[in-house]
Order: structure tokens, then sequence, then C-alpha cells
């Protein structure tokens, strides 16, 4: 006699295992979704989920003497290279017997920047509820001109057959290639490149803080 023995096993761990790993991908999303809901109506969809609102706890005080730190920000340096021409002259005598004339080869720099020490408490205005803040600067300044005197030197120099070379006129040519660098970085816009690049740098600063809108002028 063959007795005969059937496995009556059903499987019923299928759908057990579909139903946690949808489960556990949902629950991936959300946590991706809130930790990557920061602002706008996403910020606000979270908030209401987790039960908890945004605070930022800086007063005006603490914003001024954060940005005031920075003290004379220094945001633009101007380089310029150029080739500057002295000479004196006689009224009565060509330059050949009474002229003085040099060529000076120029390198100097002028920086500008923001003097952040100026900042005052009543240009910090900051929206709590909006986590807004607006940020009025100091105006943008030309902190310096300065010759490089180990790039600038004399060229070429010649003196009338009859006078002595003039002792100051190298001088009151450095003073008059220094008065054109500055000129000249102001005609190129260093003051507005200074005032843009601060408003970065600030900005960056606020930002950091907490605050979501950030208005500097």
């Amino acid at each position: 006699m063959t007795t005969q023995y059937n496995s009556g096993r059903s499987s019923s761990s299928g759908p057990f295992f579909a139903v946690l790993l949808s489960i556990l991908l949902g629950a991936a999303a959300v946590i991706v979704f809130m930790r990557h809901a920061t602002t706008g109506l996403p910020a606000r969809l979270a908030a209401l989920v987790t039960g908890r609102t945004t605070t930022i706890h800086t007063s005006v005080p603490t914003v001024v003497g954060r940005i005031q730190r920075l003290q004379r920000l220094e945001t633009v340096v101007y380089s310029l290279d150029t080739v500057v021409e002295g000479n004196r002259s006689s009224l009565v005598l060509p330059d050949l017997l009474a002229g003085d004339r040099l060529l000076l080869i120029v390198h100097g720099q002028s920086v500008a920047g923001i003097d952040l020490a100026k900042l005052r408490p009543e240009d910090v205005r900051i929206d709590s509820a909006a986590h807004s803040i607006h940020v009025s600067l100091p105006p943008s300044e030309l902190f310096s001109t300065a010759l490089d005197n180990q790039h600038t030197r004399v060229y070429a120099r010649s003196t009338g057959l009859l006078v002595p070379a003039d002792q100051n006129l190298e001088t009151d040519t450095r003073a008059r290639a220094q008065a054109q660098l500055q000129k000249a970085a102001l005609d190129d816009g260093i003051l507005d490149a200074a005032t843009k690049n601060a408003r970065a740098t600030v900005a960056s600063i606020l930002y950091g803080l907490g605050f979501q809108q950030v208005d500097i002028t």
C-alpha cells in the first residue's frame, strides 16, 4: 500500500511584503519632501504635517552687530598700468635748450568698498512673520589710491642743454599719475561695483541667519 502526502502550504507572505515595501517607500518620500520643503507652499505644507513653524530669533542689534564685524569691507581692487608724461618748458627757449621731459611707467591700484561701521539700527527692518529683512547699506567709498613704487619707474628722460634736471619733476608726475588713476577708477564705475559686491556679501550673511527674503539697497 502506497501512502501519498500532499504539501498544502499556501503563499500568503507575498501581499504582506508588498504592503510593507509600499509603506517604506512612502515614508522615504515624505522624509525627502520634509527636508527639502524650506520655502513657499511646500514649506507651509510641511509645517502643517509636522506642526512646526519657523521662528527667527534675530533682533536688529544682533543683525547690525554681525554686519559691522566686517568693518571696512573692501570689495573691488582696480589696477591700472599706463605711461604718464611730465615736462617743464620755457616760455622763451625751445625744449632742446631749456626743456625737461620724462616718461613714467605707472602701476597702481584703487581700492573701494563700504564702511559697514556706519550702518545704523534704523537702516535695518525685520519682519519676523514673513522671515524677511531689509537693509540700507552706507554708500560705497574709494578707500585708497596708491602707486606701486616697485613697478613704477622712469622710462625715459631728456633735459635741455642749458638747464639742470628738475628734482621735483618726477614727484609732480607721480602725483598727477595717482590723480589720473583715481579718476579712471571712478569713471569705470568702481563705486557701483563695490556696492554690488557688498550687497552680495551681506546677503549671504543674512540668509545664513535664517532669513528667507533679503532686500538690500
